[in-house]
């Protein structure tokens, strides 16, 4: 039944404006109401007790004394934010915490409506000054974060700057022009003809004339001044710096570049020769820009032993974590980027942004870190947790014998366990120095006095050139882990300018791949409590396994044998248990997965293979 108009206005003098805008008490009556309105349609069935007048589907957490109703806190602050009603008092229902009720009382003070609770919680942190922030930091648990013991001042020396957005539109001129390139397959060749110096210089040429034309395609004004004279020489610098740009951006990004990294840092390894050099007139190689030497450069190292430089550059994790307690990580980070940015900001160059750059740089080496890292600490944590070094139960032997199961090493099982956590230890520490080692690594290949000879290594040709740089950090990352370790088991032989690792360049890719094979079983062995609780499978895997306990341990004792005992090339120095040849067993237990009877559950946890597409 129809109401009219003029039947709902008030006519106590009270504007349609100021009804709308809040200004105003509850000045309708019993009598407002028209009379041919039935009962059922003016008035609203009352809400459940305890829960919101408003919405009717949360539970009551505040009562107006004006308006004597209770609301839940977001209807509260949409209903009483502006007019009157603004002016409201109210009382928080059941026990309800201080700063709960300062949160609903600022965000009745603002002009918007309040997003949930813990949004308002979240967004109170932000507002925090510079010494609230200090006071929290010191007064909370310590930032997740995955750093080494190594401080961030040294650690800062080998980690590239993250590249800027116009930096990444030359990146992708660069791998378009490397993609089409057949550099090595014109330069890595025995044959006849022109002789290799000619051959090089050809093929840089080439490559360079490719750039230019690129940049012409997309940036016509920057490319018409490359190409204007038509002199390499004279655009010496843009074709360093884009190379440059490559070799940053592979740092700190393993998985990119995975064809075309190789044909960069073989051209860049050839101009070095003198005699390339001379016939090129100009040198390709120049500097990586690192976050130290940014910093150096405008004498603002103190921000690498600043207090904030914690947080400012931690990973926030959110596995297990409440949304409330990310929240609040975040609006912490930022803010310590936003108090260092501010404070050591220079005039004569060093700009906010710039040091905002820094510090992202130095999160992307956490975030690194975590990633690559971190499955050889989970993998310590799971051998620890289901075996023990002097006691083999049923089922969790860890023995091994030469010629069973395609073993070439023979272990009783507490010298198998000293030999795996060896391992994974040492592998921990040499992803853990990564970028300072691939910063070696291509020191050694760019060298000037240096030079590789090609041969047929029984994997095709390859370079074969001396890495004394790396070999050394080897050394000594080698020495550390059996200093902490305490003892060594196997060879501690580094394979390194030998037809095993040709150059540093095939050393960092094989080390920057152990998160490839240690991922994926991390991965399974944690979906697997998830499978549980389908029936099915849970039925499935209790006929074939036992139990999700024994499942567990029956990959990992697969992994822990059969992934370091030695197998995996044709003679005992190749692979056995030198440092090398772990990595190699594991590979090839890798290899072998699809022959495991517990590869359906790899399959059914999304597995799709050891290739780094996690």
């Amino acid at each position: 039944m129809s109401v009219s108009a003029s039947s709902a206005v008030p006519t106590n003098g009270t504007s349609l404006s100021d009804i709308l805008d809040g200004n105003h008490e509850d000045q309708f009556n019993e009598d407002s109401i028209p009379e041919a309105v039935e009962e059922d349609e003016a008035i609203d069935v009352p809400p459940k007790h305890g829960f919101c007048v408003e919405c009717e589907d949360q539970p009551a957490e505040i009562r107006c004394n004006t308006c004597e109703d209770d609301y839940c806190e977001v209807c509260y602050t949409s209903q009483h934010r502006k007019g009157n009603r603004k002016r409201h008092a109210n009382t928080p229902l059941g026990p309800v915490s201080v700063k709960k009720q300062k949160v609903v009382k600022a965000a009745a003070r603002d002009n918007g409506v309040a997003e949930d609770v813990e949004d308002a919680k979240s967004e109170s942190s932000s507002e925090l000054d510079e010494d609230e922030l200090m006071e929290s930091i010191d007064e909370s648990r310590p930032p997740k974060v995955s750093l080494p013991p190594k401080s961030v001042l040294e650690r800062a020396k080998f980690i590239p700057m993250r590249l800027t957005l116009g930096e990444r539109k030359y990146l992708r001129l660069l791998e378009a022009a490397l993609s089409v390139s057949e550099y090595t397959d014109k330069v890595d060749i025995f044959g006849f003809g022109l002789s290799k110096t000619k051959r090089i210089v050809h093929q840089i040429r080439e490559l360079c004339a490719i750039l230019s034309g690129l940049l012409i395609s997309a940036d016509y004004q920057e490319g018409q001044k490359l190409v204007s004279d038509r002199n390499f020489e004279a655009n010496a610098e843009f074709f360093g710096k884009i190379f440059e740009l490559g070799r940053r951006h592979k740092i700190m990004n393993p998985d990119k570049m995975r064809t075309t990294y190789g044909k960069l840092i073989y051209l860049l390894q050839d101009s070095q020769n003198p005699e390339v050099s001379d016939m090129l007139g100009f040198s390709c190689v120049i500097p990586l820009v690192t976050v130290y030497g940014v910093l150096e450069a405008h004498d603002s190292l103190a921000l690498l032993e600043d207090d904030l430089i914690a947080t400012a550059t931690q990973e926030i994790i959110a596995e297990g974590r409440r949304r409330r307690e990310i929240q609040i990580d975040i609006k912490k980070k930022e803010k310590a980027i936003e108090i260092l940015a501010s404070r050591y900001a220079r005039r004569d160059g060093l700009s906010q942004e710039q040091l905002r750059q820094c510090l992202y740089s130095i999160g992307d080496n956490a975030a690194f870190l975590r990633v690559n890292r971190d499955p050889c600490e989970k993998m310590i944590f799971q051998l620890k947790e289901f075996f023990d070094p002097s006691d083999a139960k049923v089922g969790r032997s860890l023995a091994i014998h030469s010629g069973q199961g395609g073993a070439r090493l023979s272990h009783n099982h507490s010298r198998q366990y000293s030999y795996v956590i060896q391992s994974l230890t040492l592998w921990k520490e040499i992803l853990q120095d990564m970028f300072r080692l691939w910063t070696l690594a291509e020191q050694d290949l760019l060298s000037t006095t240096a030079r590789y000879r090609l041969t047929d290594t029984g994997q095709g040709l390859n370079r074969v050139q001396p890495a004394p740089k790396t070999l050394r950090a080897m050394h000594v990352i080698l020495s550390n882990a059996q200093q902490n370790i305490g003892s060594w088991v196997g060879s501690s032989v580094v394979h390194m300018g030998d037809h095993n690792v040709p150059n540093s360049l095939v050393f960092v890719d094989k080390y920057s791949q152990i998160y490839r094979i240690l991922l994926p079983i991390c991965n399974t062995l944690s979906q697997i409590p998830k499978l549980m609780e389908v029936p099915s499978l849970k039925a499935y895997i209790t006929k074939e396994f036992g139990s999700e306990r024994d499942l567990q341990i029956e990959i990992l004792s697969d992994f822990f044998r059969h992934a370091f005992d030695g197998s995996g090339a044709d003679n005992f120095y190749d692979a056995g248990s030198c440092v090398d040849g772990r990595l190699t067993s594991a590979w090839n237990w890798c290899a072998s997965i699809e022959k495991k009877r517990y590869f359906s559950i790899f399959l059914l946890t999304g597995f799709s293979g050891f290739d780094g597409a996690w």
